[in-house]
């Protein structure tokens, strides 16, 4: 499906300057990308990067940059119901697994293998439920792997003014 909207990152400000990096995914992997594979996860709307980015911790919030992107992407794979999982094979269990306990374990997610199997079938990211605490059943996230700054897998920070950073030594 092709992907239109408005999304938001919530970035740590040491990495603020690359905002269309997924590099720091890649270090460790998270529930939506095996390690060594770029990703960029976006919430739908503002208060989901919030929370992805708090992550629950008890009503404080690291200082944070956050940023809004302008997407439009193709070869994108909604997988927010039950008949869009269907479609795609995939189990809600899977999406919802305990990820970061199982790699404590020495164990693979679920997630990965389909991560994989969608991304070998030519898909550019997903359309998932935010698993962050405090998430509702509104809360939803794009997780690329395949982006750019052109079509057809189009993301672009919105950044008018050029307030944020060009490196960790840029800033006013």
């Amino acid at each position: 499906m092709r992907f239109e909207q408005t999304c938001f990152r919530a970035h740590d400000p040491r990495w603020a300057f690359k905002p269309l990096s997924g590099d720091g995914a890649a270090i460790r992997g998270a529930r939506f990308n095996p390690r060594g594979m770029p990703a960029l996860y976006l919430g739908l709307d503002i208060m989901t990067a919030v929370k992805e980015a708090n992550q629950g911790f008890a009503h404080k919030i690291d200082p944070c940059i956050l940023c809004s992107y302008e997407v439009a992407c193709d070869d994108i794979a909604d997988l927010r119901t039950v008949e869009c999982r269907a479609e795609h094979s995939v189990q809600m269990e899977d999406l919802a697994c305990g990820w970061f306990a199982l790699l404590a374990a020495g164990k693979e997610p679920p997630t990965w293998e389909i991560v994989r199997r969608l991304h070998s079938e030519g898909k550019a990211g997903i359309l998932v439920p935010s698993f962050a605490p405090g998430a509702t059943a509104e809360d939803h996230n794009l997780v690329l792997w395949r982006w750019d700054e052109n079509p057809p897998h189009q993301v672009r920070v919105f950044d008018p003014s050029g307030r944020l950073p060009k490196d960790q030594l840029s800033w006013r």
